[in-house]
């Protein structure tokens, strides 16, 4: 399998965030985000299929459910690639922590769900540098569907992996195609060095997590010198979804 670049040899950081829908993870980087900010850290918040070189494209053909496997997966690089670009190497450059919602790693999950071949898609992504922290926030399917539809009425055509499934209900196919990509995070974790971190305890102890782990991974960091060690932290981080 082909592994992502070594240290990226920039003064700044770069922190990510994975996990299948509803892992809550959006919301520990949020908070993360907040956090480091208060102690004057500049930090730099990016998130999958944000790229407006193919976002309305990507939107048009979601819409007519137009798109197949690799061609999902190839307009996917593509914002992916232009997110790299313009929104994570240039703020490392400068210095900044720049945290990332969801990253070559969810290319890696949901594209082999999708039967895409491994092998390929991790060669597509080559030029990926490597974080330096990549967290895999892992719930239970149960949980996931639980979380999006208390949070909504209707699972979503490609979330739920209805282009590649046999299933005609929604909720039957997001099981069957989510559990796939779980599957694929799994497997992963290992292999890449994935921290994992349980996303069924409460948000305030997730966050209380993150901050150890950022805290101890970014040592060498600066600025990191302006938070407090462990035994200041808030003992109740403030809560938001």
């Amino acid at each position: 399998m082909s592994r992502l670049h070594e240290s990226h040899n920039m003064p700044g950081k770069l922190i990510v965030v994975e996990g299948i829908d509803g892992s809550g993870k959006s919301t520990q980087a949020m908070l993360l985000q907040k956090w480091l900010s208060s102690y004057g850290i500049p930090t730099v918040f990016t998130e999958w299929n944000s790229s407006l070189l193919v976002k309305s494209t990507t939107k048009a053909a979601k819409k007519r459910n137009a798109l197949t496997p690799t061609t999902f997966s190839l307009l996917h690089a593509t914002d992916f690639a232009d997110r790299l670009t313009y929104q994570i190497i240039p703020p490392l450059k400068g210095g900044m922590v720049v945290i990332a919602d969801r990253y070559a790693f969810t290319a890696f999950a949901r594209d082999a769900a999708r039967g895409v071949d491994s092998q390929w898609v991790r060669d597509v992504y080559s030029f990926a540098i490597k974080p330096d922290i990549s967290f895999y926030f892992r719930v239970s399917i149960d949980v996931s569907l639980e979380r999006l539809l208390g949070a909504r009425a209707a699972i979503k055509f490609y979330e739920a992996g209805m282009d590649v499934t046999d299933k005609s209900d929604p909720v039957e196919s997001f099981r069957d195609f989510q559990g796939r990509v779980l599957k694929r995070y799994d497997e992963m974790s290992a292999e890449y060095d994935l921290t994992v971190m349980d996303a069924t305890h409460p948000i305030d102890v997730q966050q209380r997590e993150v901050r150890k782990v950022v805290l101890n991974a970014l040592k060498d960091y600066p600025m990191i010198h302006r938070i407090p060690v462990y035994d200041k932290l808030p003992e109740k981080p403030e809560e938001e979804r």
